[in-house]
């Protein structure tokens, strides 16, 4: 059977060559490829400023690889589609299959359109749905059996990197690349397959090792930071993978990875939860009205340093240490009574790395009604949590110059000191102490084995 003159890879969450299992079965298929990326105003529309100008790199990265053969197209993807189709006499599409709720809905409307979508490979090492309870064939909701059985089922090898990538040239009109600037005043990491590639040889050789005993540790650089190019999969899964040893310390890696995965079954299983509670009851809760606390809180001037640091950072860098991201969480919602929606909305906002279920359930888990076998009762010190993961004050005195002139012993509470608020900066909007109490006494409310209270 003779190939066919050409095949369309239709690049989404996949902006690499390495580890591509759709690029290579649109290489197989025909004489050459048409690389594409579609703007999806609609998604456009939803992203923060810093995800553009991140994405806008990307792109350009990615074209690069490609050898300049990259059609960045404008408008409605069904019309793009059959365009490039008729053009390039092309019978099919090529893609990574996606999972989330939106990526669904959109391939399901292109193939409604008559148009031939060929999937293969996903953004993840192992494809949501696929792992299962032995017993009754349901989805796991909780994430350590979840992890066993995921480890149980394995993950293919990555696949080869193409030796030769024949492309068509796309003409002048077909080159639309974005010319998104970050906001004045920000930065973030350097995007492209090479620059995760760069940063995964960095952190194998510098931080995987001990990362069970580094990743908490917000003031060092101690995680691997590869979040945003999983995200738009620079990199895949299966490529980190593949590297790992049985050492503790590539153990807990191994399960921040299938972390992602569990949150991508999750949501999956349960679409409607990236924007409502995967414990209806949680709904009932009486809950505060977002208020000047809620700007304080987005401002990074909440009077409790450990907090305001990452609420700063995330401004600033477009990323956030991941023990900061769940104790402004706790702070969001134990704190200041608000739903965790708001919080989920704001680091939308902001996170060059957002991820639909990873963000969705990350909040909900530290909101105590998501996946988590001990919910609502864990309740994060922003004090103590500064003290533990910022023990000498570094990653404060970065983000928060007010509190640079404090010491270590004095920089976590610096209304004690004489000179905590000399430099401007705030005092704290709730006591913790009195919140946490209010919040356990909420949840009474809404125990199962109690009626709801008149406010809820």
């Amino acid at each position: 059977m003779s190939k066919a003159k050409t095949s369309i890879i239709w690049f989404r969450r996949d902006l690499r060559i390495s580890d591509h299992p759709a690029l290579l079965a649109a290489i197989e298929e025909a004489d050459a490829i048409v690389p594409v990326f579609i703007l999806d105003k609609t998604l456009i529309d939803a992203t923060g400023t810093k995800r553009l100008a991140y994405l806008a790199n990307s792109l350009r990265a990615l074209d690069e690889s490609l050898n300049n053969s990259l059609h960045v197209m404008v408008g409605d993807q069904v019309e793009v589609l059959k365009e490039l189709m008729q053009r390039y006499d092309a019978k099919s599409v090529h893609i990574s299959q996606e999972f989330e709720p939106y990526g669904v809905a959109r391939d399901a409307r292109v193939e409604a359109a008559g148009i031939n979508l060929v999937r293969t490979g996903s953004p993840y090492a192992v494809a949501p749905g696929r792992v299962r309870k032995p017993s009754d064939g349901l989805n796991y909701r909780v994430y350590t059996p979840f992890y066993n059985a995921w480890c149980v089922h394995g993950w293919r090898k990555p696949a080869e990197t193409p030796k030769k990538i024949n492309a068509v040239k796309p003409t002048e009109s077909d080159r639309n690349f974005p010319t998104w600037q970050l906001p004045a005043g920000t930065t973030i990491t350097e995007a492209g397959e090479k620059a995760a590639f760069k940063r995964w040889e960095w952190f194998q050789k510098n931080g995987l090792d001990n990362y069970d005993e580094a990743r908490n540790m917000a003031g060092i650089d101690g995680t691997s930071k590869l979040s945003a190019h999983l995200k738009w999969g620079e990199i895949h899964p299966r490529t980190l993978l593949a590297n790992l040893g049985e050492s503790k310390a590539h153990t807990v890696f191994r399960k921040e990875i299938a972390w992602r995965e569990f949150y991508a079954d999750v949501l999956h299983n349960n679409p409607h939860t990236e924007n409502e509670y995967y414990a209806e009851r949680f709904a009932e809760m009486r809950y505060n009205k977002p208020d000047e606390k809620f700007e304080a809180w987005k401002q990074g001037r909440t009077g409790y340093p450990f907090v305001d640091a990452a609420m700063r950072q995330i401004v600033a860098e477009g990323w956030m240490h991941n023990r900061t991201r769940m104790v402004v969480a706790s702070f969001l919602v134990k704190d200041l009574h608000l739903e965790w929606q708001l919080g989920a909305d704001f680091f939308k906002e902001h996170l060059v790395d957002f991820d639909v279920a990873s963000n969705a359930h990350g909040w909900q888990w530290t909101a105590g009604c998501g996946t988590d076998a001990s919910p609502y009762y864990r309740v994060f010190n922003p004090i103590e949590q500064g003290k533990r993961f910022d023990e000498n004050g570094d990653y404060i005195r970065k983000y928060v110059p007010e509190l640079a002139h404090l010491s270590a012993s004095e920089i976590h509470e610096p209304w004690l000191f004489l000179d905590g608020y000399s430099k401007g900066y705030p005092e704290r909007i709730v006591d913790h102490a009195v919140e946490r109490l209010e919040s356990l006494a909420r949840l009474e409310e809404i125990k199962a084995d109690k009626p709801l209270g008149p406010h809820a």
